[in-house]
């Protein structure tokens, strides 16, 4: 095993990657020796170091490539036209959408800030606060357009951003809902919070509120 895993150094480099994630999730960083890291890979301790000097380089290379792919997902994602409801309906469904592909990812991402040293926490904090600069923007464009009546946008995109992240926390794909129905309905709640008008509101003269989501194709209520 160890010859064939570790005969390509790009796979042998993915694989180390995706074992770290799995056993940091599970066990937390702290817990997780190079050593079980490389019995979970099929190589020797020894030959990680050729990969990743120390734990942290591994674990920073991690958390960074997690914000880096994050923020790719929305540059490709974000729409054209600077349209809040717009945005904020693109922001929420592509965030739900890259973190549930990613559980191990996301919970690394959010639970070993801890573990990482000062200038690499700052590297990381720095590429988070890119992102959610974004969505921040969007927030600011729709209550100075009157689309949305938010009081504190700082407030409001924290809030956000724990209830669309915290999707992984309780999700499974075999369950009653798909990753489609749930960012619907998380959309949905995300206009509620930031007092959406519908479309047909916000260029009429009495904005109406956002309507509730439909219910589930083949069920005859909406979904919880």
């Amino acid at each position: 095993m160890a010859r064939t895993t570790g005969s390509d150094g790009e796979r042998t480099e993915a694989a180390i990657r995706e074992a770290a994630l799995k056993l940091i999730a599970r066990h937390g960083y702290d817990a997780v020796s190079m050593r079980q890291l490389g019995e979970e890979v099929g190589v020797q301790a020894a030959a990680l170091y050729r990969y990743f000097p120390t734990k942290e380089d591994l674990l920073f290379t991690l958390m960074r490539d997690h914000m880096v792919g994050l923020i790719a997902s929305w540059e490709a994602a974000r729409p054209a036209a600077r349209d809040p409801l717009g945005g904020l309906s693109a922001f929420v469904r592509n965030h739900i959408g890259f973190h549930v592909a990613r559980r191990h990812s996301t919970h690394v991402s959010n639970l070993e800030l801890r573990s990482l040293s000062p200038a690499r926490l700052t590297e990381v904090l720095r590429l988070r606060n890119s992102y959610e600069k974004e969505l921040r923007r969007i927030l600011r464009e729709g209550a100075e357009s009157g689309a949305f009546a938010i009081d504190d946008v700082e407030l409001t995109a924290m809030a956000i951003i724990q209830m669309i992240t915290g999707v992984i926390v309780w999700f499974r794909p075999d369950e009653r809902l798909s990753v489609a129905e749930v960012a619907e309905t998380y959309h949905t709640m995300t206009m509620r919070l930031v007092g959406a008008a519908s479309a047909t509101g916000v260029f009429g003269d009495t904005p109406t509120p956002y309507p509730s989501p439909l219910p589930a194709a083949g069920k005859g209520k909406a979904r919880a």
